[in-house]
C-alpha cells in the first residue's frame, strides 16, 4: 500500500463508509426529484456513476495520496459541486434540494469547520451554475408526497450514521489523550511515575494528611554505587538493574502505594496510611528481595539499596520539608555503610 495508507487509511475508511451510505440514500432522493423533469439518458448514467462508482474512486484516490486529509477535502468539494449540480438539475425542488445541500454541508463542517463549510458552499454554487448552463433554468415550487418520502431515509439515517462516526472518533481522541497524559507522567525506562508526577502526588498526599489527620510515610531509595555498576558492567546492565528495582517495587508494594523514579538511580515511594515501624519493615523486606534478585542474576554484581524513610509530621510546613526529612534519612543510610534502611524518628499525630 502507498505511504498514505498508514495514516490515511482510518480517515479514508470513515469517509468511504459515510460517502457510500450518503450517496446511496441521496440517489433515491435525487432520482425522485429528477424523474418529473424527464432528463436525458446521460443524466441518469451520471447519477448512477456519482452514487455508486464515485465513492470507490474517492476511497482509492485517498489511499494513494501523499496527504490523506488534503485528498479528502478535494473529494468533499467535488461532492459539494455534484450536490449543487443536482439541485439545479432538479429545478430547485424545495425538499430534495434542501436535503441534498444540507447533507453535503454537514460533511464539510464535520471535517473542516466553518472555513471549509464556506468552501463547500462555493463548490455548491459552481455546481448550480454549471447545471443552469446545461439545463433550462426553472423552479419547481412543489414537492410531491413521493418525493417527500424519498427524502426521509437520508434525513433519518445519514445524520445518525455521521453522528455515530463522530462519536467513535471522540472516543478514540479521548483514549489517545489519556495515553499521552500517561506517557507524559511516566518514566520511560522504569514504567513508574516520573519525577514531576510523583511530586504532584506527594503534594496531594501531604494535603490529605493535613486535612484528615492521617499518617503516611515516604521513602527515598538509592542504588548503592550505581556509577561503579555502569562503569564496570556497562550502561545496558545498569538499565537492567533499574528495571529490576522498578519490578520489585511494583510486586512488593500495595495498590495504594505510589512509586516513582526520582532521577538517575534514585527512586521514591509514598506509603499512605502506613506508620513508620511498618514502613521500615516493608522497605527492609524490599531491600532484601532486591539484593537476592540481583545476586541470583549475577553473583558478581553486588547491587544493594540504601533507603531513607520519613513519616508525615505536624511540624512539616509543606511537602518539601517532608521530602527533605526523607533525603536526610537517605544520607544517614549512606553514611552508615549503605545497604540499610534509615528512618527519621518523630511523633505521629495518629498511628494507623
Amino acid at each position: 500500500m502507498p505511504a498514505a495508507g498508514g495514516k490515511g487509511f482510518p480517515l479514508a475508511t470513515r469517509l468511504y463508509k459515510s460517502r457510500t451510505l450518503g450517496l446511496t440514500l441521496g440517489f433515491v432522493c435525487v432520482a425522485f426529484g429528477m424523474y418529473p423533469v424527464n432528463p436525458p439518458l446521460w443524466v441518469w448514467v451520471w447519477m448512477i456513476l456519482n452514487a455508486f462508482v464515485w465513492p470507490h474512486l474517492a476511497f482509492q484516490s485517498t489511499l494513494r495520496a501523499p496527504q490523506a486529509l488534503r485528498s479528502e477535502r478535494r473529494n468533499l468539494l467535488f461532492d459539494s459541486f455534484c450536490g449543487g449540480f443536482w439541485v439545479g438539475a432538479m429545478h430547485f425542488n424545495p425538499l430534495p434540494s434542501v436535503t441534498t445541500l444540507s447533507m453535503m454541508t454537514m460533511n464539510n463542517v464535520a471535517i473542516g469547520g466553518p472555513r471549509f463549510m464556506l468552501m463547500g458552499w462555493v463548490a455548491q454554487g459552481l455546481g448550480i451554475g454549471v447545471s443552469l448552463l446545461i439545463f433550462t433554468p426553472a423552479f419547481i415550487a412543489l414537492t410531491t408526497p413521493a418525493q417527500l418520502y424519498a427524502c426521509l431515509p437520508i434525513l433519518m439515517l445519514y445524520p445518525l450514521a455521521l453522528g455515530w462516526i463522530c462519536y467513535r472518533q471522540a472516543l478514540n481522541l479521548a483514549r489517545h489523550k489519556r495515553e499521552l497524559l500517561a506517557l507524559s507522567r511516566t518514566d520511560s525506562l522504569s514504567g513508574l511515575l516520573n519525577h514531576g508526577a510523583w511530586k504532584d502526588h506527594l503534594e496531594i498526599e501531604f494535603q490529605r494528611c493535613r486535612r484528615e489527620q492521617q499518617g503516611a510515610a515516604i521513602a527515598l531509595i538509592d542504588i548503592d554505587h550505581f556509577k561503579v555498576i555502569n562503569d564496570t558492567y556497562g550502561h545496558v546492565t545498569g538499565d537492567i538493574v533499574l528495571r529490576q528495582l522498578s519490578k520489585v517495587l511494583r510486586q512488593n508494594l500495595r495498590v495504594a502505594d505510589l512509586a516513582g523514579r526520582y532521577g538517575g538511580d534514585e527512586f521514591c515511594v509514598i506509603l499512605p496510611g502506613m506508620p513508620l515501624n511498618r514502613a521500615t519493615e516493608v522497605m527492609d523486606a524490599l531491600r532484601d528481595r532486591f539484593n537476592a534478585l540481583a545476586y541470583a542474576q549475577d553473583p558478581t554484581l553486588r547491587a544493594s539499596l540504601s533507603i531513607g524513610l520519613a513519616p508525615y509530621q505536624l511540624t512539616h510546613a509543606d511537602s518539601t520539608s517532608w521530602l527533605n526529612d526523607a533525603d536526610l534519612a537517605l544520607y544517614e543510610a549512606k553514611s552508615s555503610g549503605r545497604n540499610c534502611v534509615s528512618a527519621v524518628q518523630g511523633a505521629w499525630l495518629r498511628s494507623v
